[in-house]
Order: structure tokens, then C-alpha cells, then sequence
């Protein structure tokens, strides 16, 4: 039905399409196939990349295994100069005990040197004797030893002469006698042996002697 020169559209009536609806739809192009070359680019490109990545997480695990390796050595120099120190200040200590303990052993050797006849079987001072050496094999346990001196050549970092006297019977330097022994712990000094000391005296062909000029 026409109401004046249009078309009228009845309830329920599908309204004619006009040639453009009528007409198909352009179908989307199909996607080129990817060469072989192509495919080989793309592949080369993610195995480059994986190298990559791959190189910089071995540079990273080799920084950080550097690192550990260097926090171990230095943990280790640090527990080697730790257990040096503790080493050290338990010889310092022991030293400087064992020092204190010197002037005590010079007592006694001295008692023991004067004591008079009558006295030296007497069971008190035998005790006394057992005491001092038993207090000498303490000593040497802990790393306590004289210093040799008698019938020995002068030497200054064990000696200290007391007295430098004349005489034929003796080369220059030799010790003739010991005024307080001296002591060692390992190679430390405790303290220098206390010395006599021999100045050689030359015969002259006048039949007298002269000191020697050393």
C-alpha cells in the first residue's frame, strides 16, 4: 500500500532491502604463507635473544659466585687472624706469669745455695727441695727455660754483663760465672742471664802481662 507516492510498511512485513544489502560481502584476504626463510629469521632472532639472556645470567652468576668466594676467603683470613691474636695474648699472658714467678725461684735457689750443713738432711728442707722441683717442672711445662750461660761466649740478647775482668785463662768474651740465671719462653727473652765476663790479658815478651785493647 502507497500513501502519497511512498511505500507503506505493513505490521509484520520485512522492508525491502535495497541493492547495496542485496549485494555479497567482501571476503577478508587469506594471510600470505611464511617462507621458509622467513621462518628460519624468526627463529635465528629468539635463539639470539635466549643467548643473550643466557650470557647475562652467567655473567651474574659468576659475579656472584666471585663475590662468595671472596666473602669465604675473607671469612677465613678473618677466623686465621682472630685465633693469631688469641694465640698471641695467651703467650703474652703466660710470659708475663711466669716473669712474676721468677723472683720467687731466685729465693729459693738463693736458700738453698746458703743453707747450712747441718741443715741439709733435715726432713723440712727436703720438703722444701721437693716443692722447689716441682714448682721447676711446672715451669718447664709451660714452655720455661734457662738460658745457658755458663762456659759460654758473651752474647747480648742473652746476657747481661755484670762485671768484665781480667784474665789469662780465658779468651775474650767467654763467661767465667753466673750472678742470676736468665729465662726464655719460646723465643722470647724473659730475661737476660746476668754475667761475668773474661777480658783476655796478653803476656808480654818481658815476661808481665797487659790487658787486651778489646
Amino acid at each position: 500500500m502507497k500513501d502519497n507516492g511512498k511505500e507503506k510498511i505493513e505490521f509484520g512485513q520485512e522492508p525491502a532491502l535495497g541493492p547495496a544489502a542485496d549485494a555479497p560481502s567482501a571476503e577478508t584476504p587469506a594471510p600470505a604463507p611464511i617462507t621458509e626463510e622467513a621462518a628460519e629469521a624468526v627463529a635465528a632472532g629468539e635463539v639470539a635473544e635466549l643467548r643473550r639472556q643466557l650470557e647475562e645470567t652467567q655473567a651474574k652468576a659468576d659475579e656472584y659466585l666471585d663475590q662468595w668466594r671472596r666473602s669465604v676467603a675473607e671469612f677465613s683470613n678473618y677466623r686465621k687472624r682472630m685465633e693469631r691474636d688469641r694465640q698471641e695474648f695467651q703467650k703474652t699472658a703466660t710470659a708475663d706469669f711466669l716473669k712474676r714467678l721468677l723472683p720467687v725461684v731466685d729465693d729459693m735457689e738463693r736458700a738453698f745455695a746458703h743453707l747450712p750443713a747441718d741443715l741439709a738432711g733435715h726432713e723440712w728442707v727436703i720438703g722444701m727441695q721437693m716443692v722447689y722441683q716441682k714448682l721447676q717442672d711446672l715451669l718447664r711445662q709451660e714452655g720455661l727455660q734457662p738460658i745457658e750461660a755458663e762456659g759460654g761466649q758473651f752474647d747480648p740478647l742473652y746476657h747481661e754483663a755484670v762485671s768484665n775482668e781480667e784474665s789469662t785463662e780465658h779468651e775474650d768474651g767467654a763467661i767465667i760465672g753466673v750472678v742470676r740465671r736468665g729465662y726464655r719462653f719460646g723465643d722470647r727473652v724473659l730475661r737476660p742471664a746476668q754475667v761475668r765476663v773474661a777480658r783476655r790479658r796478653k803476656v808480654s815478651e818481658a815476661g808481665g802481662t797487659e790487658a787486651s785493647s778489646s
